[in-house]
C-alpha cells in the first residue's frame, strides 16, 4: 500500500461566529483542498468556559462547529497562513498524517 505525508488541519467554532459557509467556500472554491468535514457538537466549550449544548428543552443555536480537512503539508502551511485573519486565535489544530493512495 503506497502512503503520503499530509497535514491534517482542525478548526473549532461556534454556529454563532459566522465563520462556516465563508470557510467553506475559501476551502473549496479558492484553495481547493482534497475535502472538508463539518462536525456539529452536542455540547463544548472552550476558553471562555461558557458551555454550549443541545437539549431538547433548548435548542440552541450556538453549538460548537468542528470543520476538519487535510492536505499537502506545504499547501495547509499556505491555506493557514491565509485563514489566520479571519480566524480568532487558538481555534486551529494541526498535525502531521499519512493518507492511502492506493
Amino acid at each position: 500500500m503506497k502512503f503520503s505525508d499530509v497535514t491534517m488541519v482542525r478548526i473549532y467554532l461556534t454556529e454563532t461566529e459566522k465563520l462556516l459557509k465563508k470557510l467553506l467556500a475559501k476551502l473549496h472554491d479558492e484553495e481547493k483542498v482534497r475535502g472538508v468535514t463539518v462536525f456539529r457538537g452536542v455540547s463544548g466549550f472552550g476558553r471562555s468556559g461558557v458551555v454550549h449544548s443541545s437539549t431538547l428543552l433548548d435548542l440552541s443555536l450556538d453549538l460548537p462547529v468542528v470543520i476538519e480537512f487535510f492536505d499537502e503539508p506545504a499547501k495547509v502551511k499556505r491555506i493557514l497562513a491565509h485563514l489566520k485573519d479571519i480566524l480568532p486565535p487558538g481555534h486551529v489544530v494541526s498535525w502531521p498524517a499519512r493518507v492511502n493512495e492506493d
